[in-house]
């Protein structure tokens, strides 16, 4: 194997997991979160929507490791 020894995860583990995050993380945390808003009494628009941009970073944050440099090319693979 190309990616023995190396810390942290490959790169074809990092692709399958930031397409797990997205396609089943965000939207099951984008529900989570409209929920919650909502048993709250639903505040003013512009609050609203700064809760939702600062839920959205914060939810990004976590991941940054994993969504690093996947949409480049496989740094192990060699070039022929």
């Amino acid at each position: 194997m190309s990616g023995e020894g190396k810390p942290g995860l490959s790169y074809k583990a990092r692709r399958r997991w930031s397409l797990v995050l997205l396609l089943i993380g965000l939207p099951v945390y984008i529900v989570a979160v409209v929920t919650v808003v909502n048993w709250l009494d639903r505040p003013p628009i512009w609050l609203e929507l700064l809760v939702y941009v600062a839920l959205g970073i914060l939810w990004a944050l976590p991941f940054k490791f994993v969504f690093k440099g996947v949409g480049k090319e496989d740094p192990d693979q060699s070039s022929d």
